[in-house]
């Protein structure tokens, strides 16, 4: 009986024809030959294995649980600082930026200036108080003249020494070291 189904299962060779008809019709001797085929108990031994295999990578993993999750939560700590300290980084760079820009030329030019048009007012201003007699220190009582030539001069002197610092400044001769 050479068929089809003998050439692909040589181990069915031995049966009779009316063995093969009974495994189409009886479950319970289907199940018996074809369990005890080389190829089926190869592979039931395969799985087997397998799940052996599977079982012991389990208790592994299950035996590491622990120390994953501790590491889990030294890394994500880790993680947190690192965060924490690179947003504290970017505040620092931000505060050093702004306490520079305080010390930039062009920004210290800008206080020299505001500084003079102050000084000027505030000695326009005890100049206008004396000659009108009226009091310009707090206390109710007019200036004599001595208090207003000594007060009026050094007010100037600064006034003038705030000016002339700003025209050799604007005149390119003063330069200040960057960092």
């Amino acid at each position: 009986m050479n068929t089809q189904l003998l050439a692909e299962f040589p181990e069915l060779g031995h049966l009779s024809r009316q063995d093969l008809e009974d495994l189409l019709t009886d479950q319970e001797y289907f199940q018996a030959v074809f369990m005890g085929l080389p190829r089926v108990q190869a592979m039931l031994q395969s799985v087997v294995e397998l799940g052996r295999a599977n079982e012991a990578i389990a208790n592994k993993n299950l035996s590491l649980r622990d120390s994953l999750f501790r590491l889990r939560s030294e890394t994500q700590q880790a993680f947190d600082e690192a965060k924490a300290l690179e947003a504290r980084s970017k505040q620092l760079e931000r505060e050093q930026k702004e306490l520079h820009q305080r010390y930039t030329a062009s920004f210290l030019l800008m206080r020299l200036r505001h500084a003079t048009t102050a000084l000027e007012e505030q000695s326009e201003s005890t100049a206008t108080s004396f000659v009108q007699g009226t009091p310009s220190d707090g206390n109710g009582s007019p200036m004599d003249v001595e208090d207003f030539i000594r007060t009026f001069k050094e007010q100037r002197v600064q006034y003038h020494k705030r000016a002339i610092w700003g025209e050799q400044w604007a005149a390119g001769k003063v330069t200040w070291p960057e960092h």
